[in-house]
């Protein structure tokens, strides 16, 4: 024992100094890789007002905490190579040190589920996971994570991990394979570092200040402001929003169903998901199904509740997404089937009598409803439980589409994954960004070329000016073309098309011949990755081409003529001596085109009684 008490002794003595916290930013992690040959910005926290003292190799610098703690340096540029140690050292004389720091490229893989799909979910996994073996390919991971307000830290600190095959399986396909391709020939050390999360939209990766670029967002950033002051007011104006929405998609109808209004039906006993009711019109439903209760209150608890009883009301989960109104005031609206709700009830919400409780349920795919064994009920201040057993229900036309999503919505708000998955990476330096997302745009495609070319400036704050930024252009999904007809899919590539090819320093990889009509998760990342390492070589000036792009069309005797770039040597038909999927269209009608290739161009014949104005190829979902 006697030779034990030194060491326990000196652990405590060091407690003081540790207990601070990290210095450096989560990212600054064993293993990680920081980008070679510019200024290498470090960062963390400290104490306010205290120095912090960095080494990387041979190379030091010194910062001083700001009032907030937050501090940066920037370290001399490093040429590729390593491993180095990092070490961060305060006044105080806390110390943090970061081992086998390699220096080379660091690219951002960013985006929803088809840059989440792991590689152990995709095509050939047990092979690609088990050869996995390249210690020059580190992969960090940043946790899911929404907030309403910018993050100086992670969740989780990520971890960087070799590309080996305890690692690989559960990483990026897309991002993994695009990184295994560029290290075939450029044996450069390489980092990943993948933020995603299935289901986001692009409005939830960006910060205030680049939706507001983009346009037609101040109202909803308007509210999410006003949750942070004072909630309550939030969740009413929230509940005016999804009024109006309601109104004007029935002809601006007074009232609604939050008032009672509409024609109901009792609901199960239990509710659970709607698809298994045995109802017919919701065996396979997708849209909006309104539920309705009512408690009765006594004066007194009533009155207790007005003199600021802290009441709340508990709805279980709710897949996916409600907005739940209390005598006809929005109270809350939360996404997340997996969810629990409880929303607290602000003072006087409640009143003496009856009290009408409307759930509006919307769900986008496979299960909808209220679910799950989490207590539905209205909890008073003294603790008393009025439990919510008896409700009735109604189904909302789908004519009347999505319902817009509150501003705080975790996947479809406003800046919410920037918020808290983004913000906290602070000034970290990349060589690129890998961008697989739209499909949860894909319903609004006429904003997503404004959105997606301020997405790229933004990721671009702090980086070269010419940062590569690589686009996945969203893959062939959904039901068979039969007629030339129109397609929000078709919309938001091309929406992804023109903001690439305007942007200078960007590359598109088109992936409608390699997807799934069927699964809008298609397993072929190998080729995804594939042709993302092409767009980045390119980007890079390397002689090559990323797939044929179109530059000019124009009407020749009876063909429209289509020039195409970026061709390696020449156009080709597969199985035809036609070229299949072109259309040509008027003002008023589109029809197929027959066409054939020569060289770098498509002929497309004129159908008789067509005046073409425009032409188009494979426009359709899939």
């Amino acid at each position: 024992m006697r030779r034990v008490a030194p060491i326990l002794l000196a652990a405590v003595m060091a407690t003081p100094a540790a207990a601070q916290g990290p210095l450096l930013n989560g990212l600054f992690a064993d293993h990680a890789v920081v980008q070679r040959d510019r200024p290498l910005p470090v960062f963390g926290r400290a104490k306010p007002g205290e120095a912090v003292t960095i080494t990387l190799g041979d190379k030091s610098a010194t910062a001083t905490a700001g009032p907030d703690g937050a501090w940066r340096t920037d370290l001399p540029a490093f040429a590729a190579g390593g491993p180095y140690k990092l070490q961060a050292k305060a006044a105080s004389g806390a110390t943090q040190t970061v081992s086998d720091v390699l220096v080379g490229d660091v690219w951002l893989c960013s985006g929803q589920s088809n840059m989440e799909l792991p590689v152990e979910r995709g095509n050939n996994s047990w092979s690609e996971v088990r050869s996995a073996n390249d210690d020059g390919l580190r992969m960090a991971y940043v946790d899911h994570a929404d907030s309403r307000t910018p993050r100086t830290d992670f969740s989780k600190p990520p971890a960087w991990k070799s590309a080996k095959p305890e690692a690989v399986g559960s990483f990026s396909a897309a991002c993994y394979y695009m990184a295994r391709e560029l290290r075939k020939t450029d044996k450069t050390p390489l980092g990943l570092v993948h933020a995603s999360w299935g289901g986001s939209a692009i409005e939830a990766w960006m910060s205030p200040a680049a939706l507001r670029k983009a346009g037609n967002y101040e109202d909803g950033l308007t509210v999410l402001a006003l949750s942070l002051k004072d909630r309550p007011a939030a969740d009413r104006r929230w509940g005016e929003t999804i009024k109006a929405w309601w109104s004007l998609r029935h002809n601006g109808a007074a009232g609604g169903p939050w008032l009672g209004d509409g024609a109901w039906t009792p609901a199960p006993k239990g509710l659970g998901a709607w698809e298994g009711w045995g109802v017919p019109a919701l065996a396979a439903f997708d849209g909006i199904v309104w539920f309705e209760t009512s408690v009765t209150l006594t004066a007194a608890q009533a009155q207790a509740q007005a003199k600021g009883g802290a009441a709340s009301l508990e709805i279980g989960m709710v897949d996916e997404v409600d907005t739940t109104f209390v005598n006809g005031v929005g109270i809350g609206s939360t996404s997340g089937a997996g969810t629990v709700r409880v929303y607290p009830l602000a003072a006087g919400r409640l009143k003496a009598g009856a009290n009408r409780i409307v759930v509006s349920a919307f769900d986008s795919y496979a299960n909808g409803g209220m679910y799950g064994d989490a207590p539905r009920a209205l909890v008073l201040a003294d603790g008393t439980r009025i439990p919510l057993d008896d409700w009735r229900c109604q189904i909302e036309p789908k004519a009347s589409g999505e319902p817009p999503r509150a501003p705080w919505d975790a996947l479809s708000g406003l800046s919410t994954l920037y918020n808290g998955m983004l913000a906290p990476m602070g000034p970290w330096a990349f060589k690129g960004l890998a961008w697989y997302q739209g499909e949860t745009n894909a319903g609004r495609p006429q904003t997503y070329q404004a959105l997606l070319t301020q997405f790229l400036a933004e990721r671009r704050t702090g980086q070269p000016a010419d940062m590569p930024a690589l686009v996945v252009q969203l893959a062939n999904y959904g039901k068979p073309q039969l007629a030339p007809e129109d397609s929000w899919w078709a919309q938001l590539r091309e929406a992804q098309r023109v903001a690439v090819a305007k942007d200078g320093h960007a590359a598109i990889a088109v992936i409608t011949d390699i997807g799934d009509p069927s699964d809008v998760h298609p397993t072929n990342k190998q080729d995804v990755g594939k042709r993302l390492a092409r767009g980045a070589r390119r980007l890079a000036g390397a002689a090559v081409t990323n797939g044929p792009s179109p530059v000019s069309a124009r009407r020749v005797g009876d063909a429209v003529e289509v020039k195409f770039e970026q061709v390696a040597e020449r156009l080709a038909a597969r199985g035809s001596d036609h070229a299949i999927g072109f259309e040509l269209c008027d003002a008023a009608v589109c029809r197929f085109a027959d066409a054939r290739v020569e060289g770098d161009k498509a002929v497309v014949a004129v159908p008789s009684g067509l005046t073409p104005t425009r032409v188009r190829f494979a426009w359709a979902d899939a």
